[in-house]
């Protein structure tokens, strides 16, 4: 019965150790970019797009859609990015905290 009552007190300090990572998530920032530069996107551990830089090169009627492609592909990158990050803080957060159990991944609960 102890064994069970510890294993909850960790579920529970894991769960506030979580929920404050989560918090913390918002200070993270992640940069994509494409076109070897030409576009950039910065996000956040929100997944919020924060910044992103066009290069003036491309600032032309008929590049519309290269335009286009190219802040889609740097937006989805940094997205990748910050997904990586999450995943790290996480992990990171709860390290140590609770037992080794297969199936469970607590360093994807964002």
């Amino acid at each position: 019965m102890m064994d069970f009552m510890n294993m909850m007190n960790k579920v529970k300090e894991a769960q506030a150790k979580i929920k404050e990572t989560q918090a913390e998530l918002v200070h993270l920032k992640a940069e994509g970019e494409a076109g070897a530069g030409m576009v950039k996107v910065v996000v956040n551990g929100h997944r919020k797009v924060l910044d992103m830089e066009i290069d003036k090169s491309l600032v032309n009627e008929k590049d519309h859609d290269m335009m286009k492609d190219l802040i889609v592909g740097a937006t989805n990158k940094a997205l990748e990015n910050i997904d990586q990050k999450i995943k790290e803080k996480m992990s990171s957060a709860t390290a140590g905290m609770m037992p080794n159990i297969p199936g469970m991944d607590f360093g994807n609960m964002v």
